[in-house]
């Protein structure tokens, strides 16, 4: 009987490092995705992939649906130099980010992006869309 009760012991303690795991990875998990959302290029991307019928889209494709939500700053330039300075940020910085974060499945070599994220991500995304659809 006294082995059971120096079995339990070690037992609680995993349960409770377990749950101290969970809650942190809820902790980094909000935060990761907030820090994937504070950029208006990464919110692009995102819009643009919840939007899509089966939350995927060609490289291409994405590359001119963000370049037409973030317009053109500099309109005088060319609407192809404004696309091929999205497509290198999204290539070298963006679509890199979001993946590491788990919210997006990027395959560069198929040239597929595809939305990765659950309902915390959507729920976030939802809530700061409307949030600059009002700006």
């Amino acid at each position: 009987m006294d082995e059971n009760i120096e079995r339990e012991a070690p037992d609680l303690q995993q349960i409770d490092d377990l749950s101290s795991l969970a809650v942190q990875e809820r902790s980094l998990s909000v935060d990761r995705i907030l820090s994937a959302v504070a950029n208006e290029h990464r919110r692009a991307i995102l819009y643009s992939l919840t939007s899509a019928s089966d939350r995927t889209l060609e490289y291409d494709a994405l590359v001119d649906r963000v370049a037409d939500r973030m317009g053109d700053e500099n309109a005088e330039e060319g609407s192809d130099e404004h696309r091929q300075r999205v497509r290198i940020a999204l290539h070298h910085s963006h679509l890199p980010k979001l993946a590491e974060a788990q919210i997006i499945d990027y395959e560069a070599e198929a040239g597929h992006v595809q939305f990765d994220g659950g309902e915390l991500e959507q729920a976030i995304l939802t809530l700061v869309e409307s949030y600059d659809a009002s700006q």
